[in-house]
C-alpha cells in the first residue's frame, strides 16, 4: 500500500479502508457481476458503515457463491435458512430477502437492455461523472440523478436502493468521481 499520499479523509482509519480506496473505490466498473456485488454490499450496508461491509465482505462472496446473480435468483427457502443463521454476514432478513429478488430484477433488467450495465451506465451516458469537491462536507448523500436511478429500479422491483444507497453505489462502480480533488486518486480515475 503507499503511504505519504493525500487521500480522501474517510478511508485514513484502517488498512482495510485505504486499500480499498486506493484500488477499488470510484474506478469505473462495467461487468455485470462484479456490479452485482456492489448491488448487493451497498443494499446490506444501508443503515451501517461501509467498514463493517468490508470486514465481512470475503464472508458476503462465500454465502452469495462470489455473487453469482443466476445462483442466487434461484436461492430458496433452505438457501435463505442459511443465510440467516451465518454469523459471517448481515443477518437481516429483509436485506436477504431483498438480495434474492434483486438477483431476479437484475437478470429481467439484463433481458431488457442486454446486460446491466448498459442500464445502469447508461444512465450516465457510458462515461463517469468528475465532480470537483474540496472537502467531505462537500460531497452529497443524494443527488437527483441517484433519486431519478432510485425510483426507477424500485420501479423494477428492487429492494434496499434509496437514493442514499444508490449514490453510494454510484460512487463505488466509478459512476461518479468523488475522490477529492486534492486525492491522489481524483486523476488517476
Amino acid at each position: 500500500m503507499k503511504t505519504n499520499l493525500n487521500r480522501c479523509a474517510w478511508c485514513e482509519k484502517t488498512d482495510l479502508y485505504k486499500d480499498y480506496h486506493d484500488n477499488e473505490w470510484g474506478v469505473p466498473v462495467y461487468e455485470d457481476q462484479k456490479l452485482f456485488e456492489f448491488l448487493i454490499l451497498e443494499t446490506f450496508q444501508a443503515g451501517l458503515s461501509w467498514l463493517t461491509i468490508l470486514n465481512k465482505r470475503e464472508n458476503f462472496v462465500e454465502a452469495f457463491e462470489n455473487f453469482d446473480y443466476k445462483k442466487v435468483a434461484r436461492y430458496d427457502d433452505d438457501n435463505f435458512g442459511e443465510l440467516v443463521t451465518n454469523a459471517g454476514i448481515i443477518r437481516n432478513k429483509l436485506k436477504i430477502k431483498a438480495a434474492i429478488s434483486n438477483a431476479q430484477a437484475f437478470i429481467e433488467v439484463q433481458k431488457e437492455f442486454g446486460s446491466f450495465s448498459k442500464y445502469i451506465w447508461g444512465f450516465v451516458d457510458d462515461k463517469p461523472i468528475k465532480n470537483t469537491y474540496k472537502s467531505l462536507a462537500d460531497v452529497p448523500a443524494t443527488t437527483p440523478l441517484s433519486d431519478k436511478i432510485s425510483k426507477d429500479l424500485k420501479k423494477r422491483g428492487f429492494k434496499f436502493v434509496g437514493s442514499t444507497v444508490i449514490y453510494a453505489y454510484m460512487q463505488a462502480t466509478g459512476m461518479v468521481n468523488d475522490h477529492l480533488a486534492s486525492c491522489f486518486r481524483y486523476d488517476e480515475v
